[in-house]
């Protein structure tokens, strides 16, 4: 059985799709994503969006931790620079869990990640 992130109740409160992706570390223990995140009206801290933004942004952290394996299927460190001269790797088009593995992907790349742990989303305060 497959299930989308938005399904998850601590990934629910997050627009990933029009995130930024700023950074990818990969260690041992985890494969972490540096964000700048859309907060969607569900999450606590969201606010109506900043003149000239379209989404209430903040920056946080996507973790997978201790992970059994991550298996990239592809990997592409592009940055793309936006119109501020704000750099990033893209977004997170879709994140999706299937059993015991996560599988996600966007602009940077696709990879997999087994893990019998939910990922976690922490904001940055």
């Amino acid at each position: 059985m497959t299930m989308d992130y938005s399904e998850i109740p601590g990934l629910a409160p997050y627009y990933l799709e029009d995130s930024f992706v700023l950074a990818i570390e990969e260690n041992e223990q985890s494969l972490t994503f540096d964000l700048e995140l859309v907060l969607t009206e569900k999450h606590p801290d969201y606010s109506p969006p900043k003149p000239g933004e379209q989404y209430c942004y903040a920056d946080g952290r996507l973790v997978f931790n201790r992970p059994a394996g991550i298996d990239w299927i592809s990997r592409h460190l592009r940055t793309n620079t936006d119109a501020a001269g704000e750099e990033d790797l893209g977004n997170i088009d879709f994140l999706k869990q299937e059993g015991g593995t996560w599988r996600l992907g966007g602009d940077w790349g696709e990879v997999l990640v087994t893990t019998d742990a939910t990922p976690s989303i922490t904001l940055h305060r």
